[in-house]
């Protein structure tokens, strides 16, 4: 018995895989409930260390709020220049985030009380926020399956923003997810049509039985 997919079925994976970005650009036409039902549940279907499903995703439906979320990127943002030195010119003239334009914005967290979760994390703690990332990439595939837009913002205060958000001790965000249609999507990387960073070839990151020996493959 063969468990493979159809070509079909197959090549869209590997399609969506491929075209997804992270995207910066929006219109505000809203997304269709069932739509948006669809793209959660797949972030709910990810992965998680010892089934612990440490992932919480906050729906940000509050214009105000939406406004402080976007002056803590925009804080961040001037930091962030700071930060680059002599590339600060370059970094500012960049579209980072689409907070203020997205149809809809999310916050995705960790969970509080994760201590108790000791399965897959007694030496590797951080595996919880493994399993987040592995929820937010569901998310932005199923998304742009959907034809919808999805870009991650790590540009904020975690402390900052957990305060705004009422989020108990011991949890934290860990990313801004503005979501929603797009005019286009982009033809490779953003950062890579502007010049930011080229993207390194997968023969870069492959090695073989130690780190000092390239894969054969």
């Amino acid at each position: 018995m063969s468990y493979r997919y159809s070509d079909s079925d197959r090549d869209a994976v590997y399609r969506v895989i491929a075209e997804r970005r992270d995207m910066r650009h929006f219109r505000r036409d809203p997304v269709p409930a069932d739509v948006l039902q669809r793209v959660l549940h797949a972030a709910h279907q990810a992965p998680s260390v010892g089934l612990m499903q440490p992932w919480r995703f906050i729906r940000i439906s509050d214009d105000a709020l939406r406004s402080q979320i976007h002056a803590l990127v925009e804080t961040e943002r001037q930091l962030t220049a700071e930060a680059l030195g002599c590339r600060d010119a370059q970094f500012m003239r960049l579209k980072v985030e689409g907070v203020a334009d997205c149809a809809e914005l999310w916050v995705a967290a960790l969970m509080d009380r994760r201590e108790a979760h000791v399965f897959g994390r007694r030496t590797l703690p951080e595996m919880d926020l493994a399993s987040v990332a592995c929820a937010i990439q569901n998310l932005w595939l199923a998304a742009r399956a959907e034809g919808l837009g999805m870009g991650w913002v790590s540009l904020f205060d975690p402390e900052a923003l957990a305060k705004l958000l009422n989020i108990p001790a011991g949890g934290k965000p860990v990313a801004i997810l503005c979501l929603g249609q797009v005019e286009e999507f982009y033809a490779a990387p953003m950062l890579q049509l502007e010049g930011w960073r080229t993207p390194q070839p997968l023969g870069d990151m492959l090695f073989e039985n130690s780190w000092e020996h390239a894969a054969a493959i």
